[in-house]
């Protein structure tokens, strides 16, 4: 899988977890020099706290574009760190 953001890779992953319908990729395959870290957090019942990202796109900044939950609860371990993006802000797709 492969998300994209004005044609820049921003991510791709052959091992992408699905949570919710959305595919969640691993820390490492993210392009670490298209992000920054954001301000934003939310609480999700059963994930936990969500940190947000901002994306460098070449358009400018993308802002909370991408969340992880960096100390997921028990039930979503599977998923700690691992980056989701927003699908009406960044195109998911193989």
């Amino acid at each position: 899988m492969r998300a994209t953001l004005d044609e820049i890779t921003l991510a791709e992953s052959e091992t992408t977890e699905m949570v919710e319908g959305s595919h969640t990729f691993p820390p490492e395959s993210i392009d670490r020099t298209r992000f920054e870290e954001s301000g934003t957090h939310t609480t999700c019942p059963w994930k936990g706290v969500a940190s947000y990202y901002h994306v460098w796109a070449d358009n400018g900044l993308v802002r909370d574009a991408a969340w992880y939950y960096p100390v997921p609860k028990p039930e979503a371990a599977k998923i700690a760190s691992h980056v989701a993006f927003y699908a009406n802000k960044v195109r998911i797709g193989e």
